[in-house]
């Protein structure tokens, strides 16, 4: 059967320009400051970019959770691409901060989206109660989350909180994250296989990976009709194996891969209309 644009949603096309740990040491294009954040923020969005995965750092460089410094670079991305990017901020705990610190700072910022860590903010029985009420938040908020999942034993824990209602019954977008764990921090395409087995839910899913196969990742996953986040956060490589001039190269790569297989890329209003379709199922 032949496959055509009309079996895939447009691709949801991430960007995580940054992370919580790379500084200029690594690449001298990693931005950081609000300024550099607006300046990647519409380059990249000229590449085909509808999300912007946002950290933010303090005076030192260092990842921060700070609700004014999130403010001062929302405004500064806002400032140069209007709407015409999804901004998630994340809440990314980096050993520094523990989950109610997490939980504060979406509450103070109230960002459009955010990403969170099944395992930082549930991370056992007992925090399921107060992750409840947040999640409940979250909801009442219209803030739309995307859940990290870091294997397929991840998904099916966040499956059972679902149906327990902690987090709120339906299906969610979720990311998964390949190659974490593996012994030189590399992703490989087929470690999608095992999330993909344990989707019992059909929750609408997008891959991150880690080193020089992150466009591989990316395009086995617009393949298969998931979605994907690419960018300085995990990896600095084309996929040539040349190191990249710039975040929007990297963009650049994997838009081209998806246009190569007739999908097309969802501008911002198409992606939001994506995500709050799973708010309302």
């Amino acid at each position: 059967m032949t496959t055509t644009a009309e079996d895939w949603d447009p691709l949801i096309l991430a960007v995580a320009p940054n992370g919580a740990r790379k500084t200029k040491a690594d690449h001298r294009r990693v931005p950081i400051t609000p300024e550099e954040l607006a300046v990647t923020a519409r380059d990249c969005h000229k590449a085909g970019a509808s999300l912007l995965h946002l950290h933010v750092r303090d005076d030192a460089e260092r990842h921060s959770l700070d609700a004014g410094r999130y403010r001062e670079a929302i405004a500064a991305v806002r400032e140069a691409v209007g709407q015409d990017l999804i901004i998630q901020i994340t809440t990314e705990a980096v050993g520094l901060y523990d989950r109610h610190q997490q939980m504060d700072c979406v509450r103070a910022v109230e960002p459009e989206a955010v990403s969170l860590a099944v395992r930082e903010l549930v991370p056992d029985a007992e925090a399921e109660e107060e992750a409840g009420r947040f999640m409940a938040w979250l909801d009442e908020a219209n803030i739309s989350p995307q859940f990290i999942l870091y294997d397929a034993e991840d998904l099916l824990r966040f499956n059972d909180l679902t149906e327990r209602g902690i987090i709120p019954s339906r299906r969610h977008f979720v990311l998964f994250v390949l190659g974490r764990y593996s012994q030189d921090m590399t992703s490989h395409p087929k470690e999608l296989l095992p999330f993909l087995e344990a989707n019992s839910k059909a929750h609408s899913w997008a891959v991150c990976a880690f080193g020089p196969r992150e466009c591989a990742c990316a395009a086995a996953a617009t393949a298969l009709g998931g979605h994907a986040r690419i960018g300085f956060e995990n990896n600095l490589h084309l996929p040539s194996g040349g190191t990249a001039p710039d975040n929007a190269a990297l963009v650049r790569a994997a838009a081209a891969a998806a246009k190569s297989m007739g999908r097309p890329l969802a501008d911002a209003a198409t992606a939001r209309e994506l995500l709050a379709a799973l708010h309302r199922a």
